[in-house]
């Protein structure tokens, strides 16, 4: 995952932000769920619109500094409770029509520029990378887990072509000492058999421990399929991706649940599920240059929204066995 914000740490920079706006609809009011609040900038463009109401919640407890600014503004529209959104089942919503739910993958630059979060390689001293209400950092798992493990991680989860090598060199280097930051840093650039000028040797294994430590598939998965279930009729659920392994994941759940599958005509009839969401763009929307010569770490990002048909909510899909593989890799933590 990418920052979503750049430059310094004053200016805020929500990605695809005019975008959200236009496909949520704020302006004909209702309850909409922000779930990744991070510095609020979709909040506050929401809470902008009259007869709105925002319900956001982040998993980093450092964001709880900006909610409460937000609710000295809005007190009775505006509620933020520090959850993971794989929890979103957990909120009580019995009242609530919700319009809306937006999650925005991506970290902000203050996150990543902080020293405690170990989110860069530029970070310095142990390896951190927890988001909040973890379980194990990036330090226990390069510290402790077996080579073969680690190699896993780095090629599904960073898509590392060089996994098995720096995997090896890891465990070879801690053999004298533990492995911090720099260490990972240095073992990876050494490890790398063609080097990338346009992109830092680490990027992949930093991008493939952020995701390991804070379990992201497993909480992609489970927010999405929590989130369809939150909607109401005419809801619409949209989604901010930053690499191609959660692009994969929300692009194949959009089309599971919002179309059936083909049948040849030469097959015997079957009873086809029936669907509860449309999906109005096949191919996803991104920043339009202008925004990425504003905020270049934006160039990654991919907006897919769906909009839901009916109130139902038992929701059919295979998601969790589809991606089977990619959470038995994130269930390795359970050795640390």
């Amino acid at each position: 995952m990418e920052a979503t914000i750049v430059l310094d740490n004053v200016k805020h920079y929500p990605v695809l932000l005019k975008e959200i706006i236009s496909v949520i609809s704020p302006q004909h009011g209702g309850t909409f769920i922000d779930c990744t609040f991070g510095q609020g900038g979709y909040t506050k463009e929401i809470l902008n619109y009259k007869n709105t109401k925002v319900i956001a919640i982040d998993r980093d407890i450092e964001c709880k500094k900006k909610a409460n600014l937000i609710q000295e503004k809005f007190p009775d529209r505006f509620y933020f409770k520090n959850l993971k959104f794989s929890k979103l089942n957990h909120l009580k919503l019995k009242n609530e029509n919700i319009k809306g739910i937006v999650f925005d993958l991506g970290y902000s630059f203050i996150q990543i520029k902080d020293q405690n979060k170990g989110l860069s390689f530029n970070s310095s001293g142990k390896l951190n990378m927890m988001m909040g209400l973890n379980e194990f950092s990036a330090n226990e798992a390069v510290n402790n887990l077996e080579n073969q493990d680690i190699e896993k991680i780095l090629r599904y989860f960073g898509e590392e072509k060089d996994a098995k090598i720096i995997s090896k060199n890891i465990v070879k280097f801690r053999t004298t000492k533990q492995v911090s930051t720099q260490d990972l840093v240095n073992i990876v650039e050494k490890s790398k058999r063609k080097k990338n000028f346009k992109v830092h040797s680490a990027t992949k294994t930093f991008q493939a421990l952020r995701i390991f430590v804070n379990k992201e598939i497993s909480e992609l998965i489970y927010g999405l399929i929590n989130a369809v279930k939150i909607l109401k009729k005419d809801g619409i659920l949209a989604v901010v991706t930053f690499h191609s392994l959660e692009d994969k994941i929300v692009k194949y759940f959009f089309k599971n649940i919002s179309e059936n599958k083909s049948i040849s005509r030469y097959e015997p009839k079957i009873d086809q599920k029936k669907i509860f969401f449309s999906m109005p763009k096949k191919k996803p929307i991104i920043p339009l240059s202008q925004e990425i010569k504003e905020n270049y770490p934006s160039r990654s990002a991919k907006l897919r929204y769906i909009i839901k048909n009916d109130n139902s909510y038992n929701i059919d899909t295979d998601l969790v066995e589809k991606f089977s593989n990619l959470l038995e890799i994130e269930n390795l933590g359970s050795k640390l």
